[in-house]
């Protein structure tokens, strides 16, 4: 049995990001240990959609416990700092935010459970952070510390394939136009994702589907309904989500891997 670290910025990452490998890790004996920087503070909400007196934090702890049971992990660990908002606003300067923290400090704090669980493999994010979101980017710089500090074996940076993502919204365009859903657009970003040919491992997580959008399902706050995630069709939801995509320093060129866990 091998231990799995999943790093991630905010509850419901772990679900869209590492959800097929968490699951599939889970499923095949292995020990899933889900690592949250901060709890969501800064997420957006409708009115009127938390309890009286409940703060957001609160509950989207509460989801990323019940996504992590669906995932099958074993342990759920928040490392406290506060959501960092997006790329240029007040709140990546606010007192506490993961942006702000101590890169040393943080990555102790990580270091310590991957010790203390043994871990062969962490994933954490490339150095764009998939989309340049503050927290991500910082997922990625204390990841790769902890992993120094602790000796971990495999660091895996989840990223997103940008050359796949945008083969399948020119081939899905018209199922989403006539669906009404509104895909991102990422087009004209070239911060979004990484070109194909940089991409080491690609895990198909086919198998574990059900589990994947059920675990986003279960973070209600963030991930409506309506949202692109679970509105869109079966088949647009498998070539979007069915393979999760990582860089491994030392691996490539070109996809050489296609298990995090093989050999372990």
């Amino acid at each position: 049995m091998a231990t799995l670290v999943s790093f991630h910025a905010h509850p419901d990452d772990e679900a869209i990001a590492c959800g097929g490998v968490m699951h599939k890790a889970a499923a095949e004996g292995h020990q899933v240990v889900l690592v949250v920087a901060t709890r969501g503070e800064r997420g957006e909400i409708p009115d009127g959609f938390l309890a009286e007196g409940e703060e957001l934090w609160q509950r989207r702890v509460a989801e990323t416990e019940a996504a992590a049971a669906i995932l099958g992990a074993h342990r759920v660990e928040f490392l406290g700092y506060q959501d960092s908002g997006m790329m240029g606003t007040p709140a990546n300067d606010a007192p506490g935010s993961f942006w702000t923290a101590s890169v040393d400090e943080a990555a102790k704090q990580l270091a310590a459970i991957l010790a203390e669980t043994g871990a062969d493999i962490l994933t954490c994010y490339d150095d764009n952070g998939g989309y340049g979101h503050p927290d991500h980017i910082q997922v990625h710089r204390v990841g790769l510390r902890a992993a120094g500090l602790a000796g971990t074996p495999r660091v895996y940076q989840n990223t997103i394939n940008r050359d796949h993502l945008l083969r399948g919204m020119a081939r899905f365009a018209e199922q989403a136009a006539g669906a009404g859903i509104e895909a991102p657009d990422v087009a004209g970003d070239p911060g979004f994702g990484k070109p194909e040919s940089l991409i080491t491992a690609a895990v198909d997580v086919t198998a574990h589907l059900a589990a994947k959008r059920a675990a986003m399902r279960a973070h209600a706050s963030q991930i409506s309904e309506n949202s692109f995630f679970l509105a869109i069709p079966d088949e647009a939801f498998g070539y979007a989500f069915g393979t999760e995509w990582f860089i491994r320093d030392g691996q490539g060129p070109g996809i050489t891997e296609t298990d995090l866990l093989a050999g372990l």
